[in-house]
């Protein structure tokens, strides 16, 4: 009799790991999406919706900040993240291991860290020009509005959205990298790609209010659906053109603003 070999099947071009696996690591993501959620609902719901930091000192805001990152951010980056965490996991084990996964979510989370301390400087400022001149919000929310509007049209947003929507071409890119701290310059290369994707999305909590739990939802949706759907980039451009619309309407309709509106600090 002829021995008959079965070679294993490679996988089909577009899937990053076997279903099973695949699986198992989205289980996984959701349940710490989930956890970051819990954190950060339990944060807002005494907090309310107002003005600049709310009171925040910077060692409150930015671990806050990060729970709302990894609740809004980390089911978007799940393909990239579980399959070089994946491919760590073949290389190493043990101590090498947990270094080497814990210098990539490092890198990840540094760019997020960065973009967070920017992100205190605009409230405190814009907190500041409200409690002295009320009026100045309804500006303030049309000049973020336009802007997220206009970077959701402009080229650079396609050109960190279509890194983000090919994750394949993002890890070969990425065994290119060498030691010693390669896993941390995936991490923070990856991150700083998905702030200059996503920065505009959270320019618009500035107007809607930080701690505004129903607009973080629909901006994590939105992140999600442009970078994992086939016609996220139509979407993208979609967004930019609805923040334009809220730029006009945001100097005489209030209820746009409840981030830059001293009366809307209201309970959660």
């Amino acid at each position: 009799m002829r021995s008959v070999t079965v070679e294993k099947q490679p996988l089909r071009p577009g899937v990053l790991m076997p279903a099973r696996d695949l699986a198992v690591a989205w289980g996984l993501i959701a349940v710490i999406a989930a956890l970051a959620w819990v954190i950060t609902l339990g944060q807002a719901r005494d907090m309310g919706i107002g003005p600049g930091t709310m009171g925040m000192p910077l060692p409150l805001f930015l671990p806050l900040w990060l729970a709302m990152m990894a609740a809004m951010m980390l089911p978007s980056v799940a393909p990239v993240a579980v399959t070089w965490a994946r491919g760590i996991a073949r290389q190493s084990s043990g101590l090498k291991r947990a270094v080497r996964t814990t210098e990539f979510l490092g890198g990840y989370l540094l760019a997020w860290t960065a973009f967070g301390l920017l992100a205190y400087v605009g409230l405190a400022l814009t907190g500041g020009l409200v409690d002295r001149d009320p009026q100045a919000g309804k500006w303030i929310g049309a000049a973020a509005f336009a802007l997220a509007g206009l970077y959701q049209l402009g080229p650079l947003k396609y050109v960190c959205l279509r890194h983000c929507r090919s994750p394949m071409a993002q890890l070969m890119r990425y065994a290119g990298f060498r030691p010693p701290v390669r896993d941390l310059r995936v991490g923070l290369h990856h991150g700083g790609y998905c702030v200059g994707c996503c920065w505009a999305l959270m320019v618009v909590l500035v107007p809607l209010g930080v701690m505004n739990v129903a607009a973080m939802a629909a901006i994590a949706v939105v992140i999600f659906l442009e970078k994992l759907w086939r016609h996220g980039a139509l979407l993208a451009r979609v967004t930019g053109v609805a923040f334009l619309v809220l730029a006009a309407l945001a100097p005489f309709q209030d209820w746009l603003l409840p981030g830059l509106t001293p009366s809307g600090m209201t309970t959660m």
